[in-house]
């Protein structure tokens, strides 16, 4: 009998033997110094991916947030988010503690329906209070989630993107991209991540999700910001060495993971489709847009659903509405079939 399927995360993939071997054969030099060679050649791979000038390669798209926010802003700065946003909830307070920002947080009339995005016109007041008196902080950033988490891995696409960045720039408010799974948008919707990179001021993607790196994100963005990037990420203690060895890995996911996560897609509708047939749980199946699938328990909390679930895949309670689960390329398709199996038939049944 096949062990239960780990959808926590898509942070749980591991390195395939071509990646270790990749890893193993990897050509390094001090990165510090901007000495290692394999590093230079993933920022140039994801600049040219995203569009942009230049790239870092930093740990974690957390810090890779945070340095967007040192760069950005300076302490007492206000930064506009949208409801549920990673940055403001899921990064330890960083932001605050760090940056000294406070956020934003847009949430629309209903923030269940919005899943994390607002309007054009939701933006533009929050750019445009008038404060003749000097009590608010200016705001200096606009930072937007794709594949939005806690809206399930919904997709901001590149049209709508481009409102809201309008809207920015004729203010003058610079627009980050919080895309630790920027590649799965890409992939749902057959672009490249250029077509969100060319209208913003920054952006991050990251390489230890869907992608199966053993760490690292990369945040690309103009020559005058990357070099700002870099003294930031020596402040944060991400000034690492000879890291051309996991520099390696990502370079080894760019060239052959990324073909593989509409297939992770494919396996989230499937997932959805089978706990929309149980009495405990409801899906809307129309919303799974990536590998992220939300469902929300009937008759019991999210950790009881989650429980009844354990024999055939592990997930997480997500708020104290929600179970996530998330789907990713340690997926194998006979573990697969097994599980949906039993998920589908419903509470009380047994593997």
């Amino acid at each position: 009998m096949p062990a239960p399927l780990d959808l926590r995360s898509d942070t749980l993939t591991r390195p395939t033997a071509g990646m270790r071997a990749a890893l193993a054969a990897a050509e390094v030099g001090d990165d510090v110094f901007g000495e290692d060679p394999t590093v230079l050649l993933l920022q140039h791979r994801a600049a040219e991916l995203t569009g942009a000038e230049g790239a870092l390669w930093v740990p974690t798209g957390t810090m890779a947030n945070q340095i967007a926010l040192l760069a950005h802003c300076r302490p007492g700065d206000e930064v506009v988010a949208g409801w549920g946003a990673h940055s403001y909830l899921y990064e330890g307070g960083a932001g605050a503690a760090f940056a000294g920002v406070q956020f934003n947080v847009l949430s629309a009339r209903d923030p269940e329906e919005c899943r994390g995005f607002f309007s054009p016109e939701d933006l533009d007041a929050a750019l445009t209070g008038v404060d003749a008196s000097g009590h608010r902080p200016p705001v200096t950033l606009v930072m937007l989630e794709n594949t939005h988490n806690r809206g399930g891995g919904r997709v901001l696409s590149p049209a709508r993107l481009g409102a809201l960045a309008a809207v920015a720039r004729a203010k003058g408010v610079p627009v980050h991209i919080d895309g630790a799974r920027l590649p799965n948008a890409a992939a749902a919707l057959g672009v490249s991540m250029a077509a969100w990179g060319a209208q913003v001021s920054s952006l991050t993607f990251c390489l230890s999700k869907g992608l199966g790196a053993p760490a690292g994100s990369v945040l690309c963005g103009g020559a005058g910001f990357i070099r700002a990037a870099h003294r930031w990420r020596k402040a944060l203690g991400g000034g690492l060495r000879q890291v051309g060895v996991l520099a390696a890995a990502g370079l080894y996911a760019l060239d052959h993971h990324l073909a593989g996560l509409p297939r992770d897609h494919a396996n989230a509708r499937r997932l959805a489709a089978a706990l929309a047939r149980r009495p405990d749980a409801r899906v809307d199946e129309a919303r799974v847009e990536t590998n992220i699938v939300l469902c929300e328990p009937v008759g019991c909390t999210p950790a009881e659903l989650c429980a009844r679930l354990a024999p055939w895949a592990r997930a997480l309670p997500f708020g104290d509405r929600h179970v996530r689960a998330v789907l990713h390329r340690d997926v194998e398709e006979d573990a697969l079939a097994w599980a949906l199996k039993g998920i589908g038939a419903g509470e009380g049944a047994q593997p």
